[in-house]
């Protein structure tokens, strides 16, 4: 039902590039949907992003035609460009975007949306990857699908299950909050959305879904993937070293009490392994710019000194998520330690270089070092999660009423969350982060 006096509920927005061979058709369903099946004010808005072909034309067509349905026209080409574009201008109470290919079934609007209008949740997604839903697409699309998603949940510490289908919904007061923060205007920017939204404490709903691939879709999975790729990587960083400011998010409308996303092993793995790329990758170029002043021990020696400084300093804080000065000088004073059993390793192995290959060439030392230090770097990440950054937790009682001392150098959501939550629960004892747990 539409009632143009009443305040508008539901924008669902129909973001398009060059669709003008089925734009017609899918906003007509979609209308004939809505207008027989949604019980909310409601209104459909064409955006169409510089589109070459004749789609602004037919969406001008369209708005003309049907009532409650809007066409937006915009300069530059980018999903995620004309959802914040039509999302801030929207005076809508919930904001939607459906695919313009309409693969979702439309049955799941009006569960997405609800949630939303209900206050009940802050963001609704349509997800392909739940058990109940019915899925039809190849088993290419099928399996990168699965695997960015399981990488984001791995990496990134989200629990969502679907970020890329194009079935979606926010609050009003969500995306005032969050359009801001997200910085990508293509492919990535809802994943982005998504990601913010769990790290700043708001509640994502998910609905099962119908979904029927299209074959004709204009996505290029190559390039898409890779953009998604450094997406992630600017996304982790930014959150990693405060840049992108969420904790503000989480104080004006995060939901209490809540635990910063954690990354589990396996993030842990990849994002130590990729510092251990860039360490070992510095240490050649070092040992190989020290060694003709030196000599090969001493040139190993500070070459594998100043990557292990660096190397705890970067695992301190992206691998193993420790924040704030609290407990760094004892980290970085273990981390030598690491160091002095990493250079063991690598030191022991120029020593069975001499002795098994007399006279051996500067190539050589680079390559037989280059790979010790690899060998180091496992163990260095096995000492450093079994020993250096490990979470020594220690039950506190709160009593029902009480206010929860603050932990020295707890920041953010997690901290804000420990503070307002009484009963049982655990305190890391290395000063950097509390853990919302029930004590053993």
């Amino acid at each position: 039902m539409t009632h143009a006096d009443q305040t508008l509920d539901i924008d669902i927005v129909v973001p398009c590039h060059d669709e003008q061979d089925t734009l017609a058709a899918h906003v007509r369903r979609l209308h004939r949907f809505c207008s027989e099946s949604l019980q909310h004010s409601w209104r459909i808005t064409i955006a169409d992003n510089a589109s070459t072909d004749d789609t602004a034309r037919i969406a001008d067509d369209l708005a003309a035609m049907l009532p409650e349905v809007h066409a937006v026209h915009l300069a530059r080409k980018g999903r995620g460009r004309a959802l914040k574009a039509v999302w801030n201008d929207s005076p809508a109470r919930v904001l939607v975007y459906v695919d313009e290919d309409l693969s979702t079934d439309l049955a799941a609007l009006e569960p997405l949306v609800a949630p939303l209008l209900s206050g009940h949740s802050d963001v609704a997604i349509g997800t392909r990857l739940a058990g109940s839903s019915r899925v039809v697409r190849g088993g290419k699309r099928e399996f990168i699908s699965r695997s960015y998603n399981l990488l984001l949940r791995s990496t990134m510490g989200v629990s969502f299950s679907d970020a890329q289908c194009g079935f979606k919904a926010v609050t009003r007061e969500t995306a005032d909050h969050l359009l801001p923060l997200c910085e990508d205007d293509a492919w990535f920017f809802d994943t982005e959305l998504l990601v913010l939204a769990e790290h700043a404490g708001l509640r994502i709903h998910e609905v099962p879904v119908d979904w029927v691939d299209d074959v004709d879709s204009s996505v290029h999975i190559a390039s898409t993937a890779t953009e998604d790729l450094k997406g992630m990587w600017r996304v982790s960083r930014g959150l990693a070293t405060g840049r992108i400011p969420i904790a503000p998010v989480y104080d004006a409308i995060g939901r209490r009490p809540f635990t910063t996303p954690h990354v589990g092993i396996l993030g842990q793995l990849l994002r130590f392994g990729a510092i251990g790329v860039l360490s070992t990758v510095a240490f050649a170029l070092l040992y190989a710019l020290f060694r003709p002043a030196v000599g090969a021990q001493t040139a190993d020696f500070l070459a594998l000194l100043v990557t292990a400084i660096g190397n705890t300093a970067l695992n301190r804080r992206f691998t193993f998520g420790v924040r704030g000065r609290a407990g760094a000088g004892r980290h970085h004073v273990q981390g030598l330690v690491v160091f002095g059993i990493a250079w063991a390793i690598t030191s022991g192995s120029l020593v069975l270089l001499h002795a098994t290959t007399p006279g051996a060439s500067h190539g050589a030392e680079v390559l037989v070092l280059t790979a010790a230090n690899l060998v180091a770097t496992g163990v260095r990440f096995v000492l450093f999660k079994a020993w250096v950054f490990r979470t020594r937790r220690r039950p506190v009682l709160v009593r029902p009423g009480d206010t929860p001392a603050p932990v020295a150098g707890a920041a953010g959501p997690s901290a804000t969350a420990a503070a307002s939550e009484s009963g049982p629960r655990h305190v890391d004892e290395s000063e950097d982060r509390r853990i919302d747990e029930p004590a053993a």
